[in-house]
């Protein structure tokens, strides 16, 4: 009984971060599910990459129609980048495989720390405006380029996608910080599948009344955070992500080193 109990807190724990992180900052759920898992349930850690990114699905899902329903999510650009992060995280899952788990748990953590005093120190300021006066070839192209980078991040690593692709489209593609955040949980939903099915299926099937409990409370979470982050104003969802961003990274570097 006391198993099956610390079992659904340490899902609850962690599908709560990872929702919350979905739905304010477009993270991916497996930075925070992944190690959570590996650390206090003993699950290994490419299982747990595969539960956090399925987890990752139905959050990403419902935030982005959140998201939708505010005018923040921008389908026909970003299918360009789509398809290139759909492709390389293939990839880079069956990279993965051969990667040692202590490697998978802690790979990000710092990169995520410094992206996130990125928005907060230096806040994005874009608008629709400036963004729709960019070039459309241009933009074409840094989007292939983006999602090839994001791609393999997310398939080899299975963490971080989520935070680097909300890096490239504010930093490299030039997008608003709301309509950014609901394009970046547009593309994670169909990437977190096809990281999390590629996972299982060189992996095998993972602990699966954990995976049920991570996909429920991450997918709760993400509703109640996309919603609150769209009324939100775009400086105080600049600060919300990069303190979700920091937060999450070194609580995981704590709870991997310490």
């Amino acid at each position: 009984m006391d198993d099956i109990l610390i079992k659904i807190l340490v899902c609850f724990i962690a599908g709560a971060g990872a929702g919350i992180g979905t739905g304010f900052a477009g993270m991916s759920a497996a930075a925070v599910i992944g190690p959570m898992l590996a650390t206090f349930l003993g699950i290994p850690a490419y299982d747990a990459v595969g539960i956090g990114l399925i987890s990752d699905v139905l959050a990403s899902l419902v935030s982005a129609y959140t998201y939708k329903k505010s005018g923040n999510l921008d389908v026909k650009n970003s299918l360009p980048l789509l398809v290139s992060v759909l492709i390389v995280t293939m990839i880079g899952s069956f990279a993965a495989s051969f990667l040692p788990e202590r490697a998978m748990n802690g790979t990000m953590q710092i990169a995520l720390i410094f992206i996130g005093l990125r928005f907060l120190l230096k806040p994005v300021n874009k608008t629709r405006e400036q963004l729709e006066k960019s070039s459309p070839k241009g933009r074409l192209i840094k989007a292939i380029v983006g999602g090839v980078f994001v791609g393999f991040i997310c398939g080899f690593v299975g963490a971080g996608g989520g935070m680097m692709l909300l890096l490239v489209l504010t930093s490299f593609l030039g997008y608003p910080m709301h309509l950014a955040v609901g394009t970046s949980v547009f593309i994670m939903a169909f990437t977190a599948l096809t990281g999390g099915v590629s996972h299982f299926m060189i992996g095998g099937l993972p602990d699966l009344p954990c995976l049920a409990l991570c996909v429920v409370f991450t997918l709760i979470w993400a509703r109640i955070a996309a919603i609150i982050a769209n009324r939100a104003k775009a400086e105080t969802l600049n600060r919300a992500v990069g303190i979700v961003m920091i937060a999450t990274s070194a609580v995981i570097l704590a709870v991997n080193y310490l």
